[in-house]
């Protein structure tokens, strides 16, 4: 029989924790360094990425916040502004276009 513990060893949001022990389970956390956070973020980003692109079309919004989340996330730890990211996104988009024709390269 299974001791009902489940490992995760990902990162999770601020009150998960204590909404895991209001449910009578006591959660092993720890407090990642700026290493383990940065590779934490890169796997969050693509775990919600896969929940996005998996969910039903009622639940995509959910999984965009979650993406949101986690980039502003980044943002804040490599002390990015939204001003600067816009300036960067506005320039490839000069450069090389955004996605608004919707095209689909199929070869060159």
């Amino acid at each position: 029989m299974g001791s009902g513990i489940i490992k995760y060893n990902k990162l999770v949001r601020d009150k998960i924790p204590e909404i895991i022990e209001q449910s009578g389970i006591k959660p092993v956390v720890h407090i990642a360094d700026d290493a383990e956070l940065w590779l934490k973020l890169g796997e969050k980003l693509l775990e919600e990425v896969k929940e996005f692109v998996a969910a039903k079309p009622e639940e995509q919004i959910n999984e965009l916040a979650d993406i949101s989340e986690v980039i502003d996330t980044i943002m804040r730890f490599k002390g990015w502004s939204l001003f600067k990211l816009n300036l960067v996104k506005d320039k490839k988009r000069q450069e090389k276009g955004g996605f608004r024709k919707r095209i689909v390269l199929e070869e060159a």
